[in-house]
């Protein structure tokens, strides 16, 4: 039996490759004859920068930038093949994998770090710049990376305004005269796996906030932020973008990337499978096993779990999901043909984490037992 194994990143534990590694050495320990291609994803998250690399193919370079919170680290960028692509992914200089549970704040982080690797990536020749969203620790709206490229942001009284949410709060006038002309001359690509738009209850601070470590009152304040910036942005440009699909992802950086530069918001995993000509790996398989560290209704909107597996059932081939934690079960279904959770029991998200590979390569020896009953 020839199966796809097509998995997502484990965050916080397995990377892409690591996770279809596990999956395939469960299948061969199994008694089903089976032959595994590897096609590890991504859909603008963790790793995206690896697995772009990985399929098409560059070289990783490094840059000092500053973190979420303006501390020095060394972040990594990659410049494609073709020496015009760049790839950047947030969460390497603006993620909150860098803050510790407690420094985790987004009225103080922000994304100049990005912002840096973007002016890094275009003064080494870049003239394309991808971008991928996923694992962020910021609400600024972009705000960040505007300054990093050369924009100034005013108050009231004319003073410059510093950088993160609680800088924005000020925010009275815009001056991007001073972004070079090749950053303007730049395509932005930016890879999105969630729909949600800028404002509201189902926007950038609503939902994304808590999980940056927003509490109730900070939510507030960030909507403020946001609906500040945005009215700023509006009257500058005469265009109101807070409402596309995407606009709220990252604490909304698409927003002013779409007033100021020329920029596309495309889903990440379906611009990555239709880059490596996915479809036609499909062809010849028998199955296809994919797999993410939680999956719930959200996976179905738009997460690379769920693009590879409507590919797969495109072409009548089943879709086996794999998962640390399975919601909406029912929901699931819908997308996948079978959805299974690899935890074997009560156990704590630290113990979970942990043992993922083990349970990943168990749960496949199962599946690949059970296929080969069926042969």
């Amino acid at each position: 039996m020839k199966i796809i194994v097509a998995p997502n990143s484990f965050k916080g534990s397995l990377d892409a490759f690591e996770v279809a590694k596990a999956i395939e050495k469960g299948l061969q320990k199994s008694s089903l004859d089976v032959d595994c291609r590897l096609y590890p994803i991504a859909d603008g998250g963790d790793h995206t920068l690896e697995v772009f690399v990985n399929w098409l193919g560059g070289e990783v370079k490094r840059a000092a930038v500053s973190d979420p919170l303006g501390r020095t680290v060394t972040s990594e960028w990659a410049l494609l093949n073709d020496g015009k692509t760049a790839v950047i992914e947030m969460a390497k200089a603006s993620g909150i994998s860098l803050l510790k549970s407690e420094e985790a704040d987004p009225l103080k982080s922000n994304t100049y770090g990005t912002g840096q690797l973007i002016a890094e990536a275009i003064r080494n020749g870049a003239r394309k710049i991808i971008l991928g969203l996923g694992g962020s620790a910021t609400v600024d709206g972009g705000t960040g990376i505007l300054q990093a490229l050369g924009t100034k942001l005013y108050d009231e009284k004319g003073n410059l305004i510093g950088q993160g949410a609680n800088a924005l709060l000020s925010v009275y006038d815009i001056d991007t005269s001073g972004i070079p002309e090749s950053m303007r001359e730049a395509e932005f690509l930016i890879l999105c796996d969630v729909e949600n738009p800028l404002l509201g209850p189902h926007g950038a601070t609503h939902v994304f906030g808590p999980q940056k470590g927003a509490d109730p009152h900070a939510v507030e304040l960030l909507e403020k932020a946001m609906e500040r910036f945005n009215d700023l942005i509006t009257k500058k440009t005469g265009k109101d973008f807070s409402s596309i699909p995407g606009a709220g992802a990252a604490g909304g950086i698409a927003v002013p990337l779409k007033a100021f530069f020329n920029t596309r918001l495309v889903n990440g995993v379906a611009f990555l499978l239709e880059s490596m000509g996915f479809e036609d790996k499909l062809k010849e398989a028998d199955m296809l096993i994919t797999a993410e560290g939680k999956a719930d209704r959200q996976t179905l909107e738009g997460k690379g779990p769920f693009g590879v597996a409507a590919r797969a059932m495109i072409h009548d081939i089943p879709a086996v999901l794999l998962t640390g934690r399975a919601e909406d079960i029912h929901e699931l279904n819908k997308g996948f043909t079978a959805v299974f959770s690899i935890t074997n029991g009560p156990e704590s998200l630290e113990e979970a984490m942990a043992s993922t590979a083990h349970d990943l390569e168990i749960t496949a020896m199962q599946i690949g037992n059970l296929l080969a009953t069926l042969q």
